[in-house]
């Protein structure tokens, strides 16, 4: 018989919101996504000044994570926590702006920062080194959120022993409309990993 794994928490980001196991922790009037964020940050005391310097997507991503992460009383070395995630555009949002950056031929003079940040990956690297995470970690594209691919994964890297624990979810980002669902999947927990619960779970807000 298969080892059952279970969702310890899980965090929602999306529609001036932050919760967490279905609680509201902080909302915002905001419209404005950067202002939204910068907000949140301030009132979590998430305390990461690199978080300034990310794009809206990394900043998004690094949030959730760093809501539920810093409650697991991790290592101060290593931690053995895998990430998954998934959007459905990838760094569009950002690609915009290194795109507009290098069509301008009055000030063309794109942002190495910027560019760096049209990779998707770089949100996992983040919460990585905030959190001493060495474990695998992917960033998948899909047209819409897929459970069964996060379940299937997560469920395999723990059966093998890959990870400990896995962080994951969806970010995905576009201007001013976002959407982060991630969660916690570890041995124990009262929520059954599995795609019902994980669909549910995604849907409640």
């Amino acid at each position: 018989m298969l080892q059952e794994f279970h969702i310890k928490s899980y965090c929602h980001i999306k529609s001036q919101t932050v919760s967490v196991n279905g609680q509201t922790i902080f909302n915002d009037d905001s419209e404005d996504f950067s202002a939204f964020i910068k907000n949140a940050y301030k009132f979590l005391k998430t305390d990461y000044p690199k978080f300034f310097k990310m794009d809206n997507l990394s900043k998004l991503a690094f949030l959730a994570a760093d809501v539920l992460l810093k409650n697991e009383n991790l290592n101060e070395e290593e931690n053995n926590i895998a990430l998954i995630f998934s959007n459905k555009a990838s760094s569009l949002d950002t690609d915009r702006k290194h795109q507009a950056a290098i069509e301008n031929d009055a000030e063309y003079f794109p942002s190495p920062a910027l560019f760096v940040y049209t990779l998707p990956n770089i949100c996992l690297g983040e919460i990585s080194i905030k959190h001493r995470l060495h474990s695998e970690n992917s960033f998948f594209i899909f047209d819409r959120f897929n459970a069964e691919h996060l379940q299937l994964y997560a469920n395999s890297l723990l059966r093998s022993g890959k990870a400990e624990k896995v962080l994951c979810g969806w970010v995905d980002l576009d201007e001013n409309s976002y959407d982060a669902f991630l969660y916690l999947v570890e041995n124990e927990g009262e929520i059954e990993h599995n795609t019902e619960e994980i669909n549910r779970l995604y849907n409640i807000l």
